[in-house]
């Protein structure tokens, strides 16, 4: 019996020339099957987001939309960030789509969840993760900082999915939901869970990149990271202020200590652990201002409510 859900798979590119043929290639492919085992609309579309690229991606997507119906493009005014292209693309489809899918463009992560997806979704859940089964592509180290991230984030109090990224399908309601949170310093992986929708989860493994480079090298990746955190918790500034009292604790005995010794004559030179303590202290103030600077800088952003993303041109066929 054919289903009448109208999938749209939502794709941030950036700089993807090479990859963007095998990767339209196998989309079309894969909504071919689906719509033939009856789990998707022939209405269904795939829309590629161009994040401001310098190379040929807006043509080569630009020509996909020409040549077939099933493609779409959105195409961004200027480089927002992966985060920012997401959502342009998520809330530039919402109003048409039953639900969408999220995944990069480099298609590293396994298509061929996303039937599994669309079950899930049919049986009534607004939100389905896409979550690695394995770390085996990965390197020792980015296995390691990856996996301590996630554990790192949960004690910080911000729920996540462990060994989620951004491929995700979310229903309607989900992105109109999604649409209600207007903060400019975006973290998805942080956001989505905390909208309480019903929720399930598919595993697959993840593959190598089959062209080009990665678009985010450790660098980005930091950024993430440490925007997964200060999004969604304060307990850095806790820690800070944890960490101010214990210093001064630590100041309070070692002035004690220091009397102590005055009186009773035994004080001695201590050039060594006067300019250690001096040090330690000038690096805790410095690390504390720091902290709190970013929170400050993100207030600041907030507070401008400059607009996310802008969109240029949405091409249809």
């Amino acid at each position: 019996m054919m289903k009448d859900t109208k999938l749209f798979v939502v794709m941030p590119c950036y700089n993807e020339e090479e990859v963007l043929g095998e990767t339209s290639s196998r989309m079309r492919e894969l909504f071919a099957k689906m719509e033939g085992d009856g789990l998707i609309s022939p209405d269904s579309k795939i829309v590629m987001v161009d994040d401001g690229s310098r190379d040929k991606t807006w043509s080569i997507i630009s020509g996909l939309c020409d040549s077939d119906g099933i493609f779409r493009g959105v195409k961004l005014a200027h480089n927002s960030g992966h985060q920012r292209a997401l959502l342009a693309g998520l809330m530039t489809v919402k109003d048409e789509c039953d639900c969408a899918v999220s995944i990069d463009a480099d298609l590293q992560d396994d298509i061929n969840a996303i039937p599994e997806m669309v079950k899930k979704f049919d049986d009534g859940c607004d939100v389905v993760y896409g979550v690695r089964s394995k770390r085996k592509t990965d390197t020792f180290f980015k296995r390691f900082t990856a996996e301590g991230y996630y554990k790192f984030l949960a004690s910080m109090d911000t729920e996540v999915v462990f060994n989620h990224a951004d491929y995700r399908l979310m229903s309607q309601r989900a992105l109109n939901a999604l649409a209600e949170y207007k903060e400019a310093n975006l973290f998805l992986r942080g956001i989505v869970p905390a909208i309480g929708f019903k929720s399930d989860s598919v595993y697959y493994e993840r593959a190598e990149r089959f062209a080009g480079e990665s678009k985010y090298p450790l660098k980005k990746m930091l950024a993430l990271a440490f925007d997964g955190i200060t999004s969604f918790s304060i307990k850095p500034i806790r820690i800070v202020g944890w960490l101010g009292l214990l210093v001064c604790a630590a100041a309070i005995i070692a002035a004690i200590y220091t009397l102590i010794s005055k009186f009773i004559g035994s004080s001695s030179g201590g050039w060594a652990s006067l300019m250690c303590s001096i040090w330690f202290l000038g690096g805790v103030q410095l690390v504390s201002i720091g902290v709190i600077g970013e929170y400050i800088g993100k207030t600041y952003r907030e507070t401008k409510a400059r607009p996310r993303f802008i969109v240029e041109e949405y091409k249809k066929k």
